[in-house]
């Protein structure tokens, strides 16, 4: 099957909308699609086997060139993207959502062995103003299925996503959640874990204590977490380079999560990471009706 055929044949059977269908086949396939961009390289690359640094061209080239005024396409000038251009940010990170759909779908069907990690192509646009704050029951539910299903073929540091996202339903805002200071761990005779997430200051911050499915994660990443670059630094949560991450970070890896289930891929506005902050683990009771 080749990567044309291997798209018609997800998107007829996917569980996408179908207006969501056609811009994703428009967005892949159509004149300025990432496939027909492959086909039109010298050589041709393979869509199936390109690696994130085509994608990046074909991206820069075809629709963020005139906002990038200049600058390479870099994590940098993606901020700069997000933070002057929010809508054409977001345009992006739905492109990026619809290729990490279309090699998940690649992979389930044995056409390739690991997807790309397209998470550091994501511009980390927050959500526009006045979207709805919080997932649904259902979404919540795709979300702790999308988390638990988030592995070694996804990411490298799995471990450390996975606790990051948790981090979020605790109700830590994601500058909060890179904030985390590993001397601020506290193990309880009962199991559970109170942190704290220090401010920009340095204050110690609101104490967290977390549920049981967030302690777990905690202990699977304390076992990898590697000695930071720097050993004055304290942050929990470090990136390939044993660096303390940027908050955006956050919002990257909710995107690039979230594209993996179609439920969560199709949500308009698309989730963020101060979606999850929002909704917590639990549903927070209705007010009760005077009798």
């Amino acid at each position: 099957m080749d990567a044309e055929e291997l798209l018609h044949t997800w998107l007829a059977g996917s569980a996408l909308r179908p207006s969501t269908r056609a811009e994703y086949l428009r967005e892949l396939a159509g004149p300025k699609g990432f496939l027909t961009w492959c086909r039109q390289q010298h050589p041709p690359i393979d869509a199936l086997t390109a690696r994130p640094v085509d994608i990046a061209a074909w991206s820069a080239a075809t629709f963020l060139h005139p906002y990038l005024a200049g600058l390479a396409f870099t994590p940098a000038s993606l901020a700069t993207l997000a933070d002057q251009h929010p809508e054409v940010a977001r345009s992006h990170d739905r492109r990026i959502t619809a290729l990490t759909m279309y090699y998940e779908a690649a992979k389930d069907r044995g056409a390739i062995t690991l997807p790309p990690n397209l998470t550091a192509l994501r511009s980390g646009v927050t959500r526009p103003a006045g979207a709805k704050n919080r997932l649904d029951r259902m979404e919540r539910a795709v979300l702790f299925t999308v988390i638990g299903s988030w592995g070694p073929t996804h990411s490298r540091h799995y471990q450390r996503d996975r606790l990051a996202v948790w981090l979020l339903l605790e109700g830590l805002r994601p500058a909060q959640v890179v904030r985390v200071d590993k001397r601020h761990l506290y193990p309880q005779p009962d199991g559970t874990w109170e942190i704290r997430a220090p401010d920009d200051h340095e204050n110690v911050g609101k104490q967290f204590t977390l549920e049981p499915l967030t302690g777990a994660a905690l202990k699977d990443y304390l076992k990898v977490r590697p000695e930071p670059a720097d050993p004055t630094e304290h942050r929990l949560l470090l990136n390939k380079d044993r660096q303390p991450l940027q908050s955006r970070w956050v919002n990257k890896l909710v995107g690039q999560m979230c594209a993996t289930h179609p439920l969560l891929a199709d949500r308009q506005p698309p989730v963020t990471a101060d979606t999850i902050a929002h909704t917590g683990y639990w549903d927070t009771p209705e007010p009760r009706r005077a009798d």
